[in-house]
């Protein structure tokens, strides 16, 4: 199973939307991978519609989606059809489901992403979640139990959180939203922290010597 920080294991597979090979296909774009347990099952169906619903969301963060589970593209193409066509949730209905969806019958992709748990299922793939940023490095990895849908917003969030991270290397604190202060990356030597402490900045508040927060530039 890769790591954060790993680069993604590389595949070429069948889904929804044609032959993808990855990442060559999502060079320069941040990817969510995510694995379902199976087709026409209803904690999937609610997911699927969620993330479809927020795909356009997705993409203006240079961010694409990619599903994946072990069943045909048949399989996939007949329930994504039937989501659009008869499925309506939480005002949610008429969901045309444009990102790809894997077809992984022989296991490949979620062995190789350790998607596969036997001890929840050896025939189903967990419901994982991997952020995976434009240098194809993972940069965030997700475990859910089968019974337990996602949180499409936290993992939104995530994305922006880490998308800050790369554009101005600063963290985010406990149960951040953008638009909330970020954190500043603490000094890493004794004159760093006595020109920070000695230092007034416009927008920057200190708690102490290693946690300084300022506003966010970027709402």
């Amino acid at each position: 199973m890769p790591l954060i920080g790993d680069d993604a294991p590389s595949f070429t597979a069948v889904t929804t939307q044609g032959i993808i090979k990855f990442p060559d296909d999502y060079k320069g774009k941040w990817v969510i991978l995510f694995s379902h347990p199976a087709d026409f099952t209803p904690v999937c169906t609610t997911e699927f519609m969620t993330f479809a619903s927020m795909q356009e969301e997705f993409r203006s963060m240079n961010t694409e989606l990619i599903g994946l589970s072990i069943d045909s593209v048949f399989s996939h193409i007949a329930w994504l059809k039937r989501i659009e066509e008869k499925i309506e949730y939480k005002g949610m209905k008429n969901l045309e489901i444009k990102f790809p969806v894997i077809e992984d019958l022989k296991m490949d992709v979620a062995k190789k992403y350790g998607m596969v748990q036997p001890k929840a299922s050896t025939t189903q793939a967990v419901r994982a979640v991997f952020i995976i940023d434009p240098e194809a490095k993972i940069r965030t990895i997700l475990y859910y139990p089968q019974s337990t849908g996602r949180n499409m917003q936290e993992i939104k969030r995530i994305v922006v959180a880490l998308q800050k991270n790369a554009a101005e290397k600063v963290a985010t604190p406990a149960n951040w939203q953008p638009g909330e202060d970020v954190i500043i990356p603490p000094p890493s030597s004794m004159e760093a922290v006595k020109e920070r402490m000695g230092k007034e900045e416009e927008g920057k508040r200190c708690l102490d010597w290693f946690m300084c927060l300022k506003k966010d530039t970027q709402k």
